[in-house]
């Protein structure tokens, strides 16, 4: 396999502990023989046993980033040797596909999927990429890697087509599309060298759970600390929206104008601010000068969250590239970097894919699959930004 093979064999044997133990204690949940894993326990372990980069604070086409790997971590039920699971949503471009129907289907899905598998490469410095399979079967856990490939458009073919989902095929996988819910699927198939762990499944866990903590004598030490992790640690493990406070340790700002999107009214990003500040008039400006608007509506709900203007601080990136920015412009509505243009390079150049003088669109936003992006809060003097998905900043503000 080729991610777990390039793994020491300590940390691959503590890896299936973990599975193991984890398993055994399946009928806490469920009563099924097959092996009950919830998806973001296997996500966690994953990353806690190879020391990978969690991914779960950010909606992104990974789960983990290791020595260049992108990992998709998936736990699913088997049932034979292959598995239709969900790989994407396409819910944003739903009305444009249900006027499509056949290849013409098939291409616009690969077009959408493609782009946002490059964009998160983008984001994250990935030069790799591997699904991590974690299947439970009757009484075992089969672990296995498939290769997370990019669809390719010239050799789709049509396997089938309903009333309700398109499936397809190119010269690697299968596809299933769903109409009603937007959802693209992929086969996954269980290949020979899966790592097969034989699960006993604990009869009575909540008995034995209740017998650790009420052993006085061997276990009246026992404390659950907080483990205070520093910047690093805290971009890599801490940072689940889940675990933070609105407001408090992070804030969503759109990507867009605010009233524009709200009345449905194009641009949906300004044409001469913001994002595309450089193409203002009024004087010769550069390429890339451009800012993230902070709406004054976050000022006012969360007035402590950002420094004062003009003050400088680090703005981590997804990849652990750390820019210079402050906020600044009249009433602090603009997240800038020190220099100007190194903020462009990143998102525009860099994430999006845009050529200096290219305006960005909303549509572009919709592509790569968000429209927003989230600053979370270390301390006064170090934050970090990563991307959310579409519609994240009206879920976050009317919270």
């Amino acid at each position: 396999m080729k991610f777990i093979k390039t793994q020491g064999d300590e940390s691959i044997q503590e890896y299936l502990r973990y599975l193991k133990t984890i398993g055994s204690f399946s009928n806490l949940f469920s009563s099924s023989i097959k092996p009950y894993i919830q998806y973001r326990v296997a996500e966690n372990i994953f990353c806690k046993a190879f020391e990978a980069e969690n991914l779960a604070r950010a909606d992104t086409a990974y789960d983990a980033i290791i020595d260049g790997f992108g990992v998709g971590i998936k736990t699913f039920i088997l049932s034979g040797n292959s598995k239709i699971e969900k790989v994407a949503e396409f819910n944003s471009f739903s009305a444009e596909l249900r006027t499509l129907s056949g290849l013409n289907l098939a291409k616009r899905l690969a077009h959408y999927r493609n782009e946002r598998i490059l964009t998160a490469d983008n984001i994250y410095n990935i030069t790799d990429r591997i699904y991590h399979i974690v299947g439970r079967d009757d009484n075992q856990i089969k672990v296995f890697e498939t290769s997370y490939d990019l669809i390719d458009l010239n050799s789709i073919e049509i396997i089938s087509e309903t009333k309700s989902s398109l499936k397809f095929r190119d010269a690697i996988n299968e596809y299933n599309f769903n109409f009603s819910k937007s959802v693209l699927m992929k086969r996954f198939d269980v290949p020979s060298d899966a790592l097969v762990i034989d699960i006993s499944i604990i009869t009575d866990p909540l008995e034995v759970l209740l017998n650790v903590y009420t052993d006085q004598d061997k276990y009246k030490d026992l404390e659950i600390q907080t483990t205070e992790a520093n910047l690093g640690d805290k971009a890599i493990i801490t940072t689940e929206t889940d675990d933070l406070i609105p407001g408090i340790d992070y804030v969503i700002l759109p990507l867009y104008s605010v009233k524009a999107k709200e009345a449905l009214k194009e641009p949906i990003v300004p044409l001469k601010s913001q994002l595309n500040q450089w193409n203002a008039g009024g004087r010769v400006r550069d390429p890339g000068e451009v800012y993230v608007p902070i709406p004054i509506k976050i000022h006012k709900e969360y007035p402590d969250f950002f420094p004062d203007r003009d003050v400088q601080f680090n703005l981590r990136l997804p990849s652990g590239e750390t820019l210079v920015s402050k906020v600044c412009q009249q009433n602090s509505k603009a997240l800038m970097t020190n220099p100007n243009n190194a903020l462009s390079d990143w998102l525009l150049r860099r994430v999006l894919g845009l050529k200096p003088l290219e305006i960005l669109t909303y549509f572009r936003l919709e592509e790569v699959g968000f429209d927003s992006v989230k600053i979370t809060k270390i301390d006064s003097s170090n934050y970090l930004i990563d991307f959310a998905s579409i519609d994240s900043y009206e879920l976050f503000i009317n919270e």
